[in-house]
């Protein structure tokens, strides 16, 4: 009689945590979409509509931060990708800190550390979001 064990991290996230992961990913790049428009015209209104964006991502990636790791309490196994995923979404919740403070100086102060900040904080959100609403768990061993 064979038994076959999955592994212990659930093979994806609950609908909550996935709305507020995937939910990051448009507020991060809508705040660097305002970063590369307020580049290109100096209006200091894009530089507002970026700060408030990056706090609405931070606030998102914060939730599925804690979900993500009270999963990785509930895994048996605690190395591979759930730590991977736990903290890429580290890197970009502090790096989104780090840009949203960077955003709170002086409007024309913010270039070009505030753009160069959004392109990281939004390809991390993406490259998180990626990784934690695919197959988290590894191959069923028999």
């Amino acid at each position: 009689m064979t038994s076959i064990t999955s592994s212990a991290y659930r093979c994806t996230p609950s609908p909550l945590h996935a709305i507020f992961l995937a939910g990051a990913i448009p507020l991060f790049l809508g705040a660097l979409l305002s970063d590369i428009t307020y580049f290109r015209t100096f209006q200091i209104q894009w530089s507002n509509f970026a700060s408030w964006l990056i706090v609405g991502g931070l606030v998102f990636s914060g939730f599925a931060l804690l979900f993500a790791l009270a999963n990785l309490f509930q895994a048996k196994r605690k190395a591979g990708r759930p730590v991977v995923y736990l903290l890429l979404l580290l890197a970009s919740w502090v790096l989104g800190l780090i840009n949203a403070f960077e955003h709170a100086k002086d409007a024309f102060a913010i270039m070009p550390t505030g753009l160069v900040l959004s392109v990281i904080v939004t390809l991390l959100a993406i490259v998180a979001a990626w990784t934690g609403l695919t197959n988290l768990r590894s191959e069923d061993v028999k």
